[in-house]
């Protein structure tokens, strides 16, 4: 299994902002998720958005100086616990990279960025239908509900800290 280098993004580089839009646009593009490319105006303004978004965290994965990875998240907080979280709203890997553990190492860093943090949990959300992602997720110890049919069905899941 390679061994891939994992960082929190930043976002005035623009080759750290190029290979976010790629990702992600490559991500929208799997049916699964979104079903087509982002729009050339998403393209645009995508990085000047999560900018703007005072709780944006990112980090990419990269195998050499190629990025083959991408987890977008956004710091919360739970009542609950009076303590912030971290949501994974968009946890991306390259076709080719897939399988070589570049979705594990990446789920690490943002764990790793929510204990540092003092988060009480890293939370995301899973189309039900995503069985690889689902043993992903499960294999980093994150657990979850049942269908969220008003979300497409989508599976929330959560990683208490």
């Amino acid at each position: 299994m390679a061994k891939f280098r994992v960082l929190e993004a930043d976002l005035s580089k623009l080759g750290h902002q190029q290979a976010i839009v790629e990702l992600v646009d490559r991500y929208a593009q799997i049916p699964m998720i979104h079903g087509e490319p982002l729009s050339e105006e998403v393209r645009q303004e995508l990085i000047a958005g999560l900018r703007r978004h005072p709780t944006t965290i990112v980090f990419l994965a990269f195998d050499q100086e190629t990025a083959v990875g991408v987890a977008v998240c956004f710091l919360g907080f739970s009542t609950f616990a009076a303590r912030p979280l971290i949501n994974i709203h968009d946890l991306a890997v390259s076709v080719k990279s897939q399988g070589q553990g570049v979705g594990r190492q990446l789920l690490e860093s943002v764990v790793g960025k929510a204990r540092e943090l003092g988060c009480c949990k890293v939370t995301l959300e899973v189309d039900e239908k995503n069985q690889r992602a689902r043993q992903v997720y499960a294999a980093a110890g994150f657990s979850g509900t049942r269908p969220i049919e008003a979300a497409g069905n989508a599976l929330f899941l959560a990683k208490t800290l």
